[in-house]
């Protein structure tokens, strides 16, 4: 156990793409549990792309950070200490909680892990937020009929990625976007996806998807937003379904980009489109992980974790999700599990 607690603090509201300056490390004690709370030390520290939100100064549907405040992930911990009747010490939890190496929170917002199960790092991945998004989002908001031609944007992401296979499994034909030979290599190769797009060497999309989806579109899972998203409308067909997932291209703009009115696309083809938030589903993730589970147990879905060493290098990780510098899910290894 560390004799101190390091955690990172929001400083700062950033303006466009965020720096280093948004992050800051301060370093205290290790903080004691009161009643009924449990002191759990980090293994694995989740950033995501929807975080870029929770800095700006205005509602969504992830509650925004004041400045000053601690920075708050998805975590998976190891409890150290508890004054709580549920948990005892080395039991392994998962809950929302700080940037840092020591969390002190209420027990009832921890829920166990079993790593003899699956791996720790999975219960943050695909048996985790990223799976069920891609589950939910996938299967209930555009749900996928054998023989449809589904596109994914951001699709070597954690939950891009599961999306592909997830289609794969219904019988579809997949096509993903992704940002470089590595990822295309992993898309079709490794996952065995129909084809993919390196979007940084492609100069005119939608040339490129009629090259690989010459009988148009008929279920889009959109992770990414702008050009992508543009010239995949205009290859929708009757009856389309789209979700709409993340729209990373944008999280960083300081005004609402205009770009093609899709409505006039959208009304003589009577297409669905759905924007969903996967904690709508809350009541049925149990549901979810046990699917995944199957399948991850008997080979249909398989996965990747790009994982950074270090709590001092989260904010790194944080970045380079706007650069695609992750294959599958993004993870912070903050300290081995029995340490």
């Amino acid at each position: 156990m560390r004799e101190s607690n390091r955690r990172y603090v929001f400083a700062k509201r950033p303006e466009g793409v965020p720096g280093k300056d948004v992050f800051e490390l301060e370093e205290n004690a290790v903080p004691d549990p009161g009643e009924r709370q449990v002191l759990v030390r980090t293994v694995y520290l989740s950033v995501d792309p929807y975080m870029r939100g929770r800095m700006r100064d205005r509602e969504s549907y992830a509650e925004p950070w004041d400045v000053g405040d601690p920075l708050k992930a998805a975590v998976i911990g190891r409890v150290v200490d508890s004054n709580y009747e549920r948990l005892s010490e080395g039991d392994y939890v998962t809950g929302e909680l700080d940037w840092a190496d020591y969390t002190v929170t209420d027990g009832d917002d921890l829920h166990p892990v079993d790593p003899d199960l699956a791996p720790l790092s999975t219960y943050l991945g695909i048996l985790g937020m990223p799976g069920r998004t891609a589950y939910f989002g996938l299967l209930e908001e555009a749900p996928p009929k054998p023989g449809d031609t589904v596109v994914v944007s951001g699709a070597a992401g954690a939950v891009g990625s599961t999306v592909c296979q997830i289609a794969s499994l219904n019988g579809c034909r997949v096509v993903g976007f992704a940002g470089s030979d590595t990822k295309i290599d992993y898309l079709e190769e490794d996952l065995g996806i129909d084809a993919a797009i390196n979007y940084k060497e492609t100069e005119n999309y939608r040339d490129a998807l009629d090259t690989v989806a010459p009988d148009g579109v008929d279920v889009y899972f959109d992770n990414v937003g702008g050009p992508i998203t543009d010239a995949v409308f205009t290859n929708l067909n009757t009856d389309a379904r789209v979700a709409i997932c993340g729209q990373i291209a944008h999280y960083n703009d300081e005004s609402v980009p205009t770009g093609p009115r899709k409505l006039p696309q959208i009304l003589p083809l009577r297409a669905t489109v759905s924007g969903f938030i996967v904690s709508d589903y809350a009541p049925r993730f149990q549901e979810a992980t046990q699917r995944l589970g199957e399948w991850v147990a008997n080979g249909d879905l398989t996965y990747r974790e790009t994982v950074t060493e270090g709590l001092e290098n989260a904010p790194d990780a944080f970045l380079g999700l706007f650069e695609g510098e992750n294959i599958g899910k993004q993870l912070v290894k903050v300290t081995d599990p029995d340490e």
